[in-house]
């Protein structure tokens, strides 16, 4: 799998916020198929920082309903594969850029 694949969006919530605050950690949404390894290069390899640790998660799918005129609509959202990286002390990620 290419680098470029592997990370697809930063999680950005407050609870993340205080994670990265307390812990040195970002979460990010990663590929389904990609593993540990590959995460810490691609981190490393895009922000330019040293990874010390990752962890990942795999959220599973949830069946969502909503009622209509027309009677209930039943969906899916899809399961996606969350990936917490810490970076080395006195490094950090800029994920919110020049605002």
């Amino acid at each position: 799998m290419k680098l470029t694949d592997v990370l697809i969006k930063p999680v950005l919530t407050e609870k993340v916020n205080k994670q990265i605050e307390k812990n040195r950690s970002y979460t990010f949404i990663v590929d389904r198929k990609s593993n540990k390894l590959e995460i810490k290069k691609a981190v490393e390899q895009f922000y330019g920082v040293t990874v010390t640790d990752v962890n990942t998660i795999i959220v599973p799918a949830k069946t969502k309903s909503r009622n209509t005129k027309s009677g209930v609509i039943v969906g899916r959202k899809p399961s996606k594969k969350k990936a917490i990286v810490k970076v080395a002390e006195g490094e950090e990620i800029n994920l919110y850029g020049e605002i």
